[in-house]
């Protein structure tokens, strides 16, 4: 939560991205050949655990045991650092289709305060990579660092020998919107109201049990 989330998030929009880490942890098994999760930004960015009194472990606290779940079943929730003002579905960003299906939302905050960046490219490095495809932003990523495409959503110029980039949010832009939540949970919204936005047509639900919360 401490290494996942930003330092301004308020109570609530942490509360949300507690249950959507720990939801992705019991659901989304078996990322790597002879281990689940890896400590990176493959899986989930980890390190040492935060004070007890800190906000993220508060938020942790207040929601422990709670997942989030589609047709009784806990699902992996991906979360993202801003959309462009609406979130994607995996299917839109070339990627396997998933337990549940995520749906595209719109994003009041991002789309009125949308996250900018520009970056520049090796010709080389450019005709690699592909408009909405998370696997050739990542692979490009890992290379050359998170900042060389920050998201999926923008387009490309040339300009002497490089490609520059012009983009729009942070991050593959499914599920959860971190820079949304916030705006939510500033706005009045609880983590359940926040949830709900971010992932229709869920429940959330307690570990072992097969019964939404009300």
């Amino acid at each position: 939560m401490a290494a996942e989330s930003t330092p301004d998030a308020p109570s609530e929009a942490l509360k949300a991205l507690a249950v959507a880490a720990r939801s992705y942890f019991v659901a989304g098994k078996g990322r790597h050949r002879e281990f689940d999760f890896c400590d990176t930004t493959h899986c989930q960015f980890l390190r040492e655990p935060p004070a007890s009194t800190s906000a993220a472990a508060q938020a942790i606290s207040a929601t422990r045991g709670l997942v989030i779940a589609y047709q009784s079943q806990p699902i992996a929730a991906m979360y993202t650092r801003s959309c462009s003002g609406r979130t994607r579905t995996p299917s839109e960003l070339g990627m396997a289709p998933a337990a549940y299906p995520y749906y595209s939302v719109e994003c009041n905050y991002c789309r009125q305060h949308p996250s900018r960046w520009e970056s520049r490219l090796s010709a080389e490095d450019a005709a690699s990579l592909r408009s909405s495809n998370e696997s050739s932003r990542l692979r490009l990523s890992r290379r050359l660092g998170w900042s060389a495409v920050p998201s999926n959503d923008f387009v490309m110029r040339k300009e002497g020998e490089q490609t520059v980039l012009q983009g729009v949010g942070r991050g593959h832009g499914i599920g959860l919107c971190q820079a949304g939540a916030k705006a939510m949970a500033e706005a009045g919204a609880d983590f359940r109201e926040i949830l709900a936005h971010y992932y229709p047509n869920t429940v959330i639900i307690t570990l072992g049990s097969a019964a939404p919360l009300r």
